[in-house]
């Protein structure tokens, strides 16, 4: 065979030689979206190419992004920034696009083409491609996602898992258990069971004798102690394990009286007046013939521990106030005309839509009925029992309006953070039935915190001075019920929180040591959910305190402040008749609140005034003590719709930098500017005058001053900044689709109507 030798190259090249050198070669970075997650957090499902939309008419301004969903959350993810200027007011557990799975109040699924729909539930089939996705939540939030470009059989499977998994079957399988227990099992040692080591929370649990001790101490209670008869919840299952009670009634009574009364919920001590009369609550007597003379030992008991030996009345809050039921069906009616009518078609009558929803109403009944307490205490200086079936629910709403409007602490923050778990959380109120966190029973849902921050707000709006917190706390505060990580809003009852967290601990195998269950984090412990800056939202700038500082030629004096120019009308005010509460003064009939409401007691009166009417007059025309005494005023102008929770969604109810909120700015500046004067003029007593007020050790810095807003800001003084609007700081953009495209109506498919399709379908079609 004969051998070829290869031809040797002619070409030759002029170029330099390529690079090829893979790591000196830069890479263009890919970044991924991916949704933030909590100890314990885990991802279900997610699909790409969603749309949220967020537009008027068109999908300009809609937002591209990730939609996952975890244990804990719905999570959308994107790149795009809002087309508003975004503010600074974050949350740590949720971003800004999240919705805690406990929040969710529906999930509606649509198929544009095939024109079906359908309310999804746990563990439900899907026989369509969904191409829209509608999320109604529970905060009046209602938030749409398209599904146009994305995978058809992952935009299904994160449709069904979001109703799965807000929907759970189990308390166990709400998200708190999982974030407390990764954090308790946690390597680097600074958490024990869900709560940080160093510190704590200051506000006092009342899961101990120590917090009820100086409670007694505080209000000056001395013929009551702290009880530990119930200590393993051997009497009664939904009472705490330490209470207080008359020092007249020994254990052994307290167990033979337990089986008479509905849930052996015993008589519980709420609070003492300075007078010596007590607030107290129990459950009524299951038993009529135990009924007289079960009545007579109680009130006996009372009796002994009033200094004055003064009379005991009674108020039964079942035959008084309205229903769980009536406050529940007020509270949807109120949600349909807020957020679900179309703006344009309900303007006309929107204020005949709001006293038909009743809600109203009912926050009127609350404050009338606990006025005529406060009048029982402070004016005939008798002590008063609540009555309620179980004592967990009306009784919880009156008994802290009372407490708030008669003791100036319980308007402080830390004060109302007390009140709230002493009179909410350990006296049992149902947070998980009410609040529905399994789904399991809707005529157990019922709104009841909700109304009485509400009734706080009222007193707030018409005192503003008097409290120390602000509409946006309240807000914050109610939005945590549907964070399922906090043991303020978990659970019914101290047993239940005991006996869940021991059990998940077993069957997760996390030593407790000397703890008896899982520590949750109370809701109280804000740095959990905010910045230190953040927090400051809560404080009031009008806000004034027992003994708050000023500076006069460089000393610090205390000082009291009052309004001078608050109405001394009587009109609205409650009346009593021979001590006792009449039920047709509780609250108007339906449609007649105008009428139901009583004239100045001053005019064309054929009848002698009553003691009680004296009362309310005196007050009345006096100028109110910021730290004394505060009644609500109950005419129809005194009594307003919380714009900042029920409307803050709305983008038709918002004003862009203007609002409540354009005088909390200024006010702000003007609070921590002097906050900063005060501090410094403290410093330079007895310092040399030439000291530079800049390097005081002792003025506070920026993120440890009390206001948001910052005097040494740099703002333009003739404008409040870009970011603000009326619904600060919740943003409506992102957050709520528009009228004209919102999709199904909550009140039409529970009814069983026909639902609405997207608007792309059923542009044509009216209800």
């Amino acid at each position: 065979m004969f051998s070829v030798k290869p031809l040797k190259p002619t070409f030759k090249s002029y170029l330099p030689p390529l690079q090829t050198d893979l790591t000196k070669t830069p890479q263009p970075t890919i970044n991924k979206l991916e949704a933030k997650l909590l100890p314990g957090e885990i991802v279900v499902n997610e699909v790409n190419f969603v749309r949220k939309c967020i537009g008027a008419e068109s999908s300009r301004e809609d937002l591209w992004g990730k939609l996952i969903c975890t244990n804990f959350k719905i999570s959308f993810v994107t790149h795009d920034a809002l087309p508003q200027q975004k503010f600074q007011y974050a949350n740590r557990l949720l971003g800004e696009h999240d919705i805690p799975l406990a929040c969710v109040e529906q999930v509606v699924t649509v198929n544009d083409a095939k024109g079906k729909q359908k309310v999804l539930g746990s563990n439900q089939k899907l026989k369509f491609n969904p191409t829209e996705l509608i999320v109604y939540c529970k905060d009046f939030r209602i938030v749409r996602f398209r599904f146009d470009e994305a995978g058809p059989e992952s935009a299904k499977k994160v449709c069904l898992a979001i109703a799965h998994y807000s929907q759970p079957a189990d308390l166990q399988l709400l998200f708190g258990f999982e974030y407390v227990g990764t954090r308790h099992c946690a390597p680097s040692g600074d958490q024990v069971n869900g709560a940080d080591r160093a510190g704590g929370p200051q506000t006092p649990l009342f899961d101990r004798t120590c917090d009820w001790d100086r409670e007694i101490k505080r209000t000056g209670a001395s013929e009551w102690r702290v009880c530990s008869v119930n200590e393993g919840f051997s009497v009664s299952p939904s009472l705490p394990e330490y209470f207080v009670v008359p020092v007249s009634l020994a254990d052994q009574d307290l167990k033979q009286y337990s089986g008479f009364f509905t849930a052996q919920r015993i008589p519980l001590w709420c609070w003492n007046h300075h007078n010596g009369s007590a607030l107290v609550r129990m459950a009524s007597i299951r038993d009529p013939a135990q009924q007289r003379k079960l009545d007579q030992r109680i009130c006996n008991a009372v009796t002994k521990s009033h200094p004055k030996r003064g009379d005991v009345l009674k108020s039964d809050l079942d035959k008084s106030l309205p229903s769980i039921q009536d406050v529940q069906a007020a509270f949807v009616r109120l949600r349909q005309i807020c957020v679900i009518e179309p703006f344009e078609e309900s303007e006309e009558k929107w204020l005949s839509s709001m006293e038909s929803s009743r809600w109203l109403e009912y926050v009127r009944a609350f404050l009338k009925h606990s006025a005529e307490v406060v009048y029982m205490l402070e004016g005939k200086q008798a002590s008063v029992i609540l009555q309620e079936e179980e004592d967990r629910d009306l009784s919880c709403v009156v008994s802290s309006l009372v407490q708030i409007m008669l003791d100036p602490h319980f308007r402080s923050l830390q004060g109302f953070q007390s009140l709230v778990q002493k009179e909410w959380v350990m006296a049992g109120h149902r947070f998980l039935n009410r609040c529905n966190h399994l789904k399991r029973n809707d005529k157990e849902e019922a709104p009841l915190f909700l109304l009485f921050l509400d009734c706080v707000w009222q007193l707030m709006n018409q005192y503003p001075a008097a409290f120390e917190f602000t509409e946006t706390y309240l807000t914050v505060l109610s939005d945590s019920m549907w964070v399922p990580v906090f043991s303020t809003f978990l659970f019914n009852c101290a047993r239940q929180h005991t006996e869940h967290s021991r059990d998940f601990a077993r069957s997760k195998n996390i030593p407790l040591g000397k703890d008896k269950a899982l520590r949750f984090p109370p809701v109280w412990d804000w740095s959990q959910q905010f910045t230190l800056k953040d927090q400051s939202l809560f404080n009031s700038p009008l806000y004034v305190g027992k003994g708050a500082p000023c500076v006069q030629n460089g000393a610090v004096k205390s000082f009291k402040r009052t309004k001078k120019n608050y109405s001394s009308t009587l009109r609205g005010m409650p009346s009593l008749r021979n001590g006792l509460l009449g039920e047709q003064d509780y609250f108007p009939r339906r449609n007649s609140l105008v009428p139901r409401l009583r004239p100045d007691f001053s005019q064309l009166r054929e009848v002698p005034e009553s003691p009680s009417e004296r009362f309310f007059r005196d007050w009345f025309s006096r100028p109110p003590d910021l730290q004394g005494l505060l009644l609500p005023q109950l005419l129809p102008s005194h009594l307003k719709l919380w714009r900042l929770y029920f409307l803050r969604w709305v983008p038709e109810a918002q004003i862009s930098r203007g609002g409540p909120i354009t005088a909390f700015h200024k006010l702000s500046l003007l609070a921590d500017e002097i906050e900063t004067l005060q501090s410094q003029l403290r410093q330079y007593k007895g310092s040399a005058p030439s000291s530079n007020p800049a390097s005081t050790p002792g003025t506070p810095q920026p993120e440890q001053r009390r206001m948001y807003f910052k005097a040494d800001t740099p703002q333009d003084s003739s404008s409040p900044p870009d970011y603000l609007s009326s619904s600060f700081p919740f943003s409506p953009v992102g957050n709520l689709c528009r009228r004209s495209i919102l999709g199904t109506p909550l009140s039409k498919f529970l009814s069983g109507a026909k639902i609405w399709l997207s608007t792309e379908t059923l542009a044509s079609e009216t209800l």
